[in-house]
């Protein structure tokens, strides 16, 4: 397998029954030879048929059986040849196997139309599941697409066109309007509109500043920009998602599995059946025909061929892989779409899963003095601290700008100094306090955190600061009750009092503050000891890195530009919003639903026509229909997952 950060990496997928790996970037060059083989044995099958019923004279024995041989070779050689090829590998029970004896034994009876048919709507079947797999392959070829094959570095006074793979970290490059930004940086231009949609599944542009990340993959909407690239190529977060979604594809479910070791056993199973129907009878019924029960055990061969569930299986999880991979949403695996299926607990980080994980001014309160004024001397002193409370502060649009000088940190306090010819003391209520400032009462109730400022020893009066809810926080919770899942916990390390006002504004069953990273997996650990209970843990895949990879699914938000998101969790969420954790179930279940759909489809008319053929009742014709059309029925039923919608 290629690595996949090269620029000629291939997606390889396995392909159904067939067990063979495309390639989907050649599938388009390809196609109509592949159909070939079948439109022949389709037009020499029609035109044998008819040449029978008009009973010509000269369309009988060798020329004849020779005319269904070259309809049988098109369609039948590869089928033949794969098998005997799996039978020097030691592998005998194999699909290939049972067509084989099939077709051979129909054409040794003289039904030699029914044995060409047989293998034409075989073959007809897995074009058709080569045709299903290729489209569900879109999405996920989608991302191949993203990657963009030049960068324009800054060398020597001049832009120049380099691979990306060139350039190095440190670099200036330029991004063109309509053009994808070729490696991981930060926004050297003022500003930048991007659009993001084929990495996070968010069709809205996304419009950043100076200084900020932007990511390869991303499309320049407007203006030209300039970038300082962080990582290499290799490294990008593109070529890292790539290399997910790959690896992604070859991680079986536990259905399907258990479907291919069931295979292995049902076709052997299968294949001493027939031979136990061609030959027992003998014993027990007076008129026994051999060509009659050969016949019957041909037809039993032909519908037991498991064929539509080692291709519908696999494919519709890959389509669910393709279609989370489109809303923003990367599994691991198939495996892990089964997982979050079972979810029924769901524990989430507070600071970046439910809040935006920016301080902002939520309430300016002043005594005897105008809100602009101590504004003004708030973030005299504030501007000289590097506090993400201060840069909150700094925030705040004021007209009025004062100097500090003098400035001293007071350790846990805050700080202090001179602001036009003033002492200003600004901190928490401990620095009041050993100032003997007295702060009036109803700062006790406040669970924000809290900025008190005093001018030459009076409170002048304080700013609370809070990070802000997620806009669809309350949308990501109310979307998970709708599913069922009642038990939401929420665990931070920001103070309890805070954690626990915003869990009462979430509507929360639990939520618990004060907490570091090992108290957090405790958490976990100990949910998981209750009978039944599987838990999902939501985080920012950094600090809760360990307790991410200890629950029984692992969910990263914001994982696009996290390292330790794409390691450690099972599911990446590439955007910041929470609402799409309930998505990515509803994506599983939606999976999950039409795996064990077509398997209950499969066994089901099998069955019956099993039934019938060993009755005799039904006839090869039959066989190969119910065959087929499981499949075709199976597939259909798979590409679905590529048209829905889980707003």
């Amino acid at each position: 397998m290629k690595n996949i950060n090269s620029p000629s990496a291939d997606i390889q997928v396995e392909d159904g029954c067939c067990g063979s790996t495309q390639n989907p970037e050649k599938e388009n060059k390809t196609n109509y030879k592949i159909y070939l083989p079948a439109f022949i044995s389709f037009i020499m099958l029609i035109t044998g048929i008819v040449l029978d019923n008009l009973e010509l004279p000269f369309f009988k024995g060798g020329v004849r059986l020779g005319w269904y041989l070259v309809a049988y070779f098109p369609v039948g050689f590869p089928v033949l040849k794969q098998g005997w090829e799996s039978i020097l590998k030691g592998d005998f029970f194999t699909e290939f196997f049972l067509m084989g004896i099939a077709t051979i034994g129909a054409f040794a009876l003289g039904h030699y139309h029914e044995g060409v048919a047989v293998m034409l709507f075989y073959t007809l079947g897995e074009l058709f599941q080569h045709s299903a797999v290729h489209k569900s392959k879109q999405n996920i070829k989608a991302l191949l697409d993203i990657r963009p094959n030049v960068a324009m570095v800054f060398r020597n006074g001049k832009f120049t066109a380099v691979h990306p793979q060139e350039v190095f970290v440190g670099e200036k490059i330029q991004v063109r309007n309509g053009e994808k930004v070729p490696l991981d940086g930060k926004l050297l231009s003022k500003s930048a509109s991007l659009d993001t949609a084929a990495i996070t599944g968010e069709s809205k542009p996304d419009t950043i500043q100076s200084g900020e990340s932007v990511y390869a993959g991303s499309i320049n909407l407007e203006n030209v920009i300039e970038i300082e690239t962080t990582k290499i190529f290799e490294d990008s977060s593109i070529s890292k998602i790539l290399h997910l979604v790959q690896n992604a594809t070859s991680r079986k479910s536990k259905t399907e599995l258990f479907i291919r070791k069931f295979a292995r056993v049902y076709t052997p199973i299968v294949v001493f059946a027939a031979i136990g129907l061609t030959l027992l009878p003998y014993f027990f019924v007076e008129e026994y025909m051999f060509q009659d029960w050969l016949y019957r055990a041909l037809i039993f061969l032909v519908i037991s061929c498991p064929c539509a569930l080692v291709i519908s299986i696999p494919l519709g999880y890959f389509g669910g892989l393709g279609a989370a991979s489109k809303n923003g949403i990367l599994f691991k695996g198939a495996s892990f779409l089964d997982g979050i299926t079972k979810i029924n607990t769901v524990v989430m980080d507070k600071t970046g899963t439910l809040t935006k994980g920016v301080f902002k001014i939520k309430e300016i309160k002043t005594f005897e003095i105008n809100k602009t004024e101590m504004m003004a001397y708030l973030q005299a002193i504030e501007a000289q601290s590097t506090h993400p409370i201060a840069r909150a502060i700094l925030e705040f649009e004021n007209e009025t700008e004062f100097v500090a000088s003098n400035v001293t940190e007071i350790a846990g306090k805050g700080l202090n100094g001179i602001v036009n010819n003033k002492m200003i003391l600004v901190g928490n209520k401990a620095l009041m306090d050993s100032h003997q400032i007295e702060i009036p009462s109803e700062t006790n109730q406040i669970v924000e955190s809290i900025v008190m400022i005093a001018i030459d020893g009076k409170f002048s009066g304080y700013v609370t600061i809070a990070d802000e809810l997620k806009e669809d926080a309350h949308q990501a919770i109310q979307q998970l009750r709708e599913l069922g899942i009642k038990n939401i916990i929420m665990l931070s390390g920001d103070k309890a009092s805070l954690t626990e006002k915003i869990g009462r504004e979430l509507g929360l069953e639990e939520a618990i503050g004060g907490l570091l990273p090992e108290d957090k997996l405790n958490k976990v650990e100990t949910l998981k000891k209750i009978s039944r209970t599987k838990v999902a843990f939501v985080g920012d895949g950094i600090n809760d890195a360990p307790v991410i990879a200890a629950s029984d699914v692992g969910i990263a938000m914001g994982g696009l530009g996290s390292d330790v998101a794409i390691e450690t969790a099972d599911v990446v969420i590439q955007t910041d919003h929470p609402s799409k954790i309930a998505r990515a179930i509803k994506i599983g279940r939606s999976t999950r639903s039409i795996v064990w759909q077509n398997i209950a489809l499969a066994f089901g008319v099998k069955l019956i026509v099993l039934i019938l053929g060993a009755g005799g009742i039904a006839t090869m014709w039959e066989a190969v229909f119910a065959d087929v059309g499981v499949a075709f029925l199976a597939i259909l039923n798979a590409i679905r997952l590529q048209r829905m919608s889980w707003n």
